[in-house]
């Protein structure tokens, strides 16, 4: 059975830090998808399958990370949010949004931690539905 590659959407305000995590993904088997946050905001891709979000923790823009994580979980409600930063704690206003924390830098990390939130799945079939509406998977939010 061939398995289909899990989509994984990737936000940033740096347009070198998306092409680094495409390129990651993409050797480990994923299929990356980009958007670019402005300081306006962020535009989301209009794909619906996407089956998890990194998202970057020091955007600068005029919105928060929280806020762009609730419009992430209002667009893909399924999608659980890894969050990426500098910091050496997940910061408090991000854990209802995300399903775990990884410091830029660690790409083995990151990889081990999308092995673990998404399961293996057959192409030409989703994967299960995950979570409710706090953040799927988390192991921070409440659910």
């Amino acid at each position: 059975m061939r398995l289909a590659r899990h989509k994984v959407l990737i936000v940033d305000d740096d347009p070198s830090h998306l092409e680094i995590y495409s390129l990651l993904l993409k050797q480990a088997g994923y299929d990356p998808v980009t958007a670019l946050v402005s300081y306006s905001g962020a535009e989301l891709p209009r794909e619906s399958e996407i089956d998890l979000v990194i998202l970057d923790y020091q955007l600068r823009t005029r919105k928060t990370s929280a806020d762009v994580a609730k419009q992430i979980r209002a667009r893909y409600p399924r999608a659980p949010i890894v969050l990426l930063s500098d910091l050496w704690n997940l910061p408090s206003d991000m854990a209802p949004y995300v399903a775990d924390f990884v410091r830029r830098g660690e790409p083995a990390a990151l990889l081990d931690r999308l092995s673990d939130l998404l399961p293996r799945k057959a192409a030409g079939r989703s994967a299960p539905p995950r979570g409710s509406k706090a953040a799927p998977g988390s192991r921070y939010g409440s659910n």
